[in-house]
């Protein structure tokens, strides 16, 4: 049975965080994030997000993403790289009716891959969700066949929770440990 979700006041501010890293700024999305945002979820690239879509099921997911910071003070953060102002993907915390929990996501443009930016952000986002908005867990819903966000998780210490609710039954759930 799923919780009912209740919108709770965290202990901070519920602006959307601006955050930085060494080489990358984490900040709100804009609608000029939405062309490329659009291409990637059109292409064979968002297969383990439920995609490809079609321009209104990629709309839907963009205002779902910047939406959640009104009702659960969590949601999408874009990475923009600092030597160039480049957009490079985006990371996000989900939550609402598709999510038993908190979710950590990333992805990453092509151009962008392999470079350890979803790493560097996930990192960070993890560590402002239990260390500034209070998150006492938090998972990654992964499909089995999605290697690099599997090697991901792995990397960012999270391990297998075969007992977690998902929202896909075929997905894998990894749990972050608190930092």
């Amino acid at each position: 049975m799923r919780p009912i979700l209740t919108r709770t006041e965290p202990p901070m501010s519920s602006k959307t965080p601006r955050i930085e890293t060494d080489r990358l700024i984490l900040r709100p999305m804009s609608f000029d994030d939405w062309p490329d945002y659009a291409s990637m979820l059109a292409s064979k690239r968002s297969v383990h997000m439920g995609g490809p879509y079609d321009a209104e099921g990629a709309w839907g997911m963009f205002c779902r993403d910047a939406a959640q910071w009104d009702f659960f003070f969590v949601g999408a953060l874009m990475m923009d790289e600092k030597s160039t102002g480049h957009c490079v993907g985006q990371v996000g915390i989900n939550f609402g009716p598709p999510f038993p929990e908190y979710e950590l996501g990333w992805l990453v443009y092509p151009e962008a891959e392999g470079k350890g930016y979803a790493f560097e952000a996930a990192t960070a986002l993890r560590d402002w969700a239990f260390n500034e908005r209070g998150l006492t867990t938090l998972v990654s819903y992964i499909a089995p066949e999605n290697d690099r966000s599997l090697a991901l998780a792995s990397r960012l210490g999270a391990v297998l929770d075969q007992n977690a609710a998902r929202p896909d039954p075929y997905d894998l759930v990894l749990r972050h440990p608190k930092s």
